[in-house]
């Protein structure tokens, strides 16, 4: 393709054409997305685009496509009333943190959902991934969280007036009904994890029994025998898998009861959890923690009782995050890919806006297990 001067003034779609040897509606449908255009034609008017430095007003090519080109990111919880969250909140929540400490009021309530956001890495995961895979493909995450019966209505509201072509769902209760209503209201959606109401709508999960089995597997192997687990809150069906798959593991290995002590995903209730466990049953020496941060506070209150981490008793965390890393020493922990989850979250409900696949599936994605110095 020959080049061409880029002109004085802004670059318009004429000027593309001029460049292609095409139509304006030619170029027009290539910006647009329009997808029975010839692929060499493609081509031609991509090289022009960038030979003229044509940029596309995003606001233009909405009215032609009836697309924003942005996708809600929500999290969402079952909360009541109690406060009044704006559903457009540039935040997102901690999952459990809706239910724990904060200052009173709607304020506080409100400022302790938004700040668990920052505390917890899980969610700093999902919006790189869903982020990483969108912004090739031209799309923006818009994130959302929905804690209250209100802010759920106007994440659907918002859904509906076009203000975002669809939504990824985190969903941080097992009561939540956000799914089920978007789903009713006809709203493409996808849900990160199995719903724990039945609903028709596209989720990414993982295989959570199988990575609790390998936890268990591997505290035994290094001679554990008196060994509890730290679950997560057990409305959640993660939490309750997670369970499942240790209670099950180490019954198989002659192990028919394991001490547990529920705690909330953060590492003040891992802590907490410890302090129960340690005073029920002194002398365990491996503990399962159903996340990251509650393993980091295992650790601590362990140091704290003069333990000796793995020497004395050996810690095996979940997720693989930051946290795992930070800890001393660095845990041993079960991976899970929110990154590779998050952004197949988003690439599933690309495929369905394109219409390429609108049929309701579930991927579901292996763990592994991460030795590290803990256990």
């Amino acid at each position: 393709m020959t080049e061409h001067p880029r002109p004085a003034g802004a670059p318009t779609l004429e000027d593309v054409a001029r460049a292609a040897g095409v139509s304006r509606a030619t170029v027009s449908r290539v910006v647009n997305g329009v997808r029975n255009v010839d692929p060499v034609i493609q081509e031609s008017v991509r090289q022009a685009v960038a030979a003229t430095g044509y940029t596309p007003n995003r606001a233009a090519r909405s009215l032609v496509t009836r697309r924003a080109d942005a996708i809600a990111l929500v999290v969402s919880g079952a909360g009541d009333d109690s406060s009044d969250g704006s559903a457009t909140a540039p935040a997102v929540a901690a999952r459990g943190s809706a239910e724990g400490d904060g200052d009173a009021g709607p304020d506080g309530a409100n400022n302790s959902f938004t700040a668990g956001v920052f505390a917890d890495p899980f969610f700093g995961r999902v919006v790189t991934g869903v982020v990483n895979y969108l912004r090739p493909h031209g799309m923006y995450p818009v994130l959302m969280f929905a804690e209250t019966s209100g802010a759920r209505d106007e994440v659907v509201s918002y859904l509906r007036q076009g203000s975002a072509d669809g939504a990824l769902v985190v969903s941080t209760h097992a009561e939540d009904p956000l799914p089920e209503l978007i789903t009713d209201a006809g709203l493409p959606a996808v849900l990160y994890a199995r719903p724990a109401r039945p609903a028709r709508i596209s989720y990414v999960d993982l295989a959570h029994q199988d990575g609790a089995r390998l936890a268990a597997e591997h505290l035994l192997a290094r001679g554990c025998r008196r060994i509890a687990t730290i679950t997560g809150p057990l409305d959640v069906p993660a939490c309750q898998d997670r369970l499942a798959g240790f209670r099950d593991t180490m019954a198989r290995h002659g192990h028919p009861y394991i001490p547990i002590a529920e705690g909330r995903f953060t590492q003040e209730t891992g802590e907490s959890a410890m302090e129960r466990l340690l005073a029920e049953h002194p002398d365990l020496d491996g503990v399962f923690a159903a996340n990251d941060l509650m393993a980091v506070g295992a650790c601590h209150v362990l140091r704290e009782h003069g333990r000796r981490v793995p020497e004395d008793v050996a810690v095996v965390g979940f997720d693989d995050s930051s946290a795992a890393l930070a800890c001393r020493p660095p845990l041993t922990t079960i991976r899970q890919p929110v990154e590779e989850m998050a952004a197949e979250m988003a690439r599933l409900l690309l495929d369905r806006l394109s219409g390429s696949d609108r049929a309701v599936t579930s991927v579901i994605f292996e763990p592994s297990l991460v030795v590290r110095d803990s256990a």
